[in-house]
């Protein structure tokens, strides 16, 4: 490989942190926050779904610029974009469910079917969907629409097992934390650690969203009764007081990364790799 395509190829460290224990805290505080504060603005403030839905929008395409045009992974920055795309994702199945009347097993299907495709697209076009390999503006794409798209499938798919059940906020917390533990087990006995990663990664977010509502709801429901902006405050504090450890310390980039080995990528072009 000549060094021309290898800066066509690699002309960006990765852009999304390693996947440590650091990473699922913080993936499943933003699912918390994504049910809780948007319900907050939509619902207690009285923004209304639609304008809810538009003003997130907007900030998340805001930030998705910014996160476009960065050349490594930057926690502050990263995480923000996951935050509002939870918001996002949220609202998408909530503007299906309460605005337009679809349910919410068809809404699963649709997404479910709509994640496979972008899948599949995605490994056709680049030949892998490992989250270590986002070192393009291609992959990123695939990667942010991946993201949106299992936001909006775990929103819907928790939403509807818990309209099939019935059960309490502190009980549906056990269901998807149950299964996030059955993928830990398939992958520690040696399942592919991709499909594992998004498996666990569409599973917290029914997770985050049952831990939201558990502590938002009222004592007499069975929750803890922080309420919405309590929940919401309390996580975004959490949040960024990690993101700011991590950016910091480093802990979660990817081993071996250093934001100076950008130019050293640039460096070997005219040389044969």
């Amino acid at each position: 490989m000549t060094s021309h395509a290898l800066g066509q190829r690699r002309s960006m460290l990765n852009k999304v942190p390693e996947v440590t224990v650091y990473f699922w805290i913080i993936k499943i505080l933003c699912t918390t926050v994504g049910e809780s504060f948007a319900d907050y603005v939509n619902e207690t403030l009285g923004f209304g779904l639609r304008n809810t839905t538009v003003v997130f929008s907007l900030a998340l395409v805001a930030v998705l610029v910014a996160q476009f045009r960065l050349r490594r992974y930057v926690p502050s920055v990263y995480w923000l974009a996951v935050v509002l795309i939870s918001v996002v994702g949220t609202l998408v199945t909530d503007n299906l469910t309460d605005g337009v009347g679809v349910p919410l097993w068809l809404s699963t299907v649709v997404f479910a079917v709509a994640l496979a495709a972008v899948f599949a697209v995605w490994y056709a076009r680049e030949r892998t969907l490992s989250i270590h390999s986002i070192v393009t503006t291609p992959r990123e794409g695939f990667y942010w629409l991946t993201v949106l798209v299992t936001f909006a499938l775990g929103t819907a798919a928790g939403d509807w097992t818990l309209e099939l059940t019935g059960w309490s906020a502190g009980a549906s917390v056990l269901l998807p934390l149950s299964l996030i533990g059955a993928v830990l087990a398939t992958w520690k006995l040696g399942a592919g650690p991709v499909l594992c990663f998004w498996l666990a990664y569409i599973l917290t977010r029914p997770l985050g969203a049952n831990i939201g509502d558990f502590l938002a709801s009222a004592r007499d429901e069975g929750g803890v009764g922080l309420g919405t902006l309590g929940t919401s405050v309390l996580f975004l504090g959490t949040i960024l007081a990690v993101v700011v450890y991590l950016s910091i310390t480093h802990r979660d980039r990817i081993e071996g990364e250093d934001p100076s080995a950008e130019r050293s990528t640039v460096a070997v072009e005219g040389r044969t790799v």
